[in-house]
């Protein structure tokens, strides 16, 4: 004789019997604690499983947030989804006490270079990226950045040997604290403004969104 597994009740993301000032204020609860479990950003699709089919999670994060001012952590929204951080100006007291913050993974300035490369040209290949630069970047480099998750393999390039295209990773917008490509500052923008050009990235400036992020990144998870 086979044995059914019992089915698990199911779960009551509706909770219609609840009157709905009780029903918003577990609905909160139960956003706020699956992001806070959650190593990674938790996306819309995930929090959409414990609320209610009419439940606005934007108004829920809202709420989450207000009640969060003060605190020394907040919800951010980051690489797609929201996160627990732990606010910039708390990164000193951190580090005092712990030691965390001296990162392993800080980029050289030549990294931060040819990653914000990645980032505004993706899908590039290394050919390209040694274009750019008038100068081979080495695999060792591609390596390490890849190593850090901050970038990943592309689809191949229709060149000659289809070579590989490398792109920006979800880590890359988390560790930077983007929550898509398109926050990253707009390149004509920039050029424009003077602050961005071949010319200023062959001799070494690094954008500021880039450099503090590589040089001090003060966001805990």
């Amino acid at each position: 004789m086979v044995r059914r597994a019992r089915s698990p009740e199911a779960f009551d993301a509706e909770l219609a019997d609840l009157p709905a000032e009780l029903r918003w204020r577990e609905w909160m609860g139960r956003v706020e604690a699956v992001i806070f479990a959650s190593p990674e950003p938790v996306g819309r699709d995930v929090l959409a499983r414990v609320v209610g089919r009419d439940c606005n999670l934007d108004v829920i994060i809202d709420d989450i947030r207000d009640e969060l001012r003060g605190r020394p952590y907040e919800l951010v929204a980051v690489a797609g989804g929201w996160q627990h951080r732990t606010k910039k100006g708390f990164g000193d007291a951190i580090r005092a006490a712990t030691g965390l913050g001296a990162r392993g993974s800080a980029l050289s300035q030549s990294e931060a270079l040819v990653l914000m490369c990645i980032a505004y040209f993706q899908p590039i290949t290394r050919g390209e990226l040694g274009q750019f630069f008038g100068k081979e970047i080495s695999r060792d480099m591609i390596g390490h950045l890849r190593a850090l998750g901050f970038i990943a393999a592309g689809p191949r390039s229709p060149q000659l040997g289809a070579p590989y295209t490398y792109v920006t990773t979800k880590e890359f917008l988390s560790h930077f604290g983007f929550d898509m490509l398109r926050d990253l500052p707009d390149m004509e923008a920039l050029e424009d403004a003077g602050l961005l050009s071949k010319e200023k990235l062959l001799a070494g400036d690094i954008p500021p969104t880039i450099e503090t992020a590589a040089a001090d990144d003060d966001e805990f998870n």
